[in-house]
């Protein structure tokens, strides 16, 4: 079951907010730029590069992501490691509300998101 209008309105309002905060400066966007996407119960954030090879095409590489799971009323927090699959995030594998989520992914305090 997808999110509703209402929840992906406010989404927008603060994981739009935060990754607007987050961008680079506008002249270097073409470099380096991050997005986010809703994606039925899930929000992914990413960052946007041109290909090493092709720098008219771009490629998305995954910082974090959050399931919200209905039945418990959490966001589940997940980060892509090596092997390039989700895994829970140890330190805080749930939280209950998307601000939680985003202050955690900002402070990124065991380097798991921004590297």
């Amino acid at each position: 079951m997808a999110l509703s209008e209402l929840e992906t309105k406010r989404i927008e309002k603060l994981v739009g907010g935060f990754i607007e905060k987050r961008r680079p400066p506008a002249h270097i966007r073409s470099e380096l730029d991050f997005g986010y996407r809703v994606c039925g119960q899930s929000i992914e954030i990413f960052e946007i590069r041109p290909i090493w090879n092709k720098p008219s095409e771009y490629q998305e590489s995954p910082i974090a992501k959050a399931t919200f799971t209905q039945k418990q009323q959490v966001w589940k927090i997940y980060w892509q490691r090596s092997d390039l699959r989700w895994h829970s995030y140890p330190p805080k594998p749930q939280v209950k509300t998307l601000e939680e989520f985003i202050a955690e992914v900002d402070a990124d305090p065991h380097g798991c998101f921004w590297g």
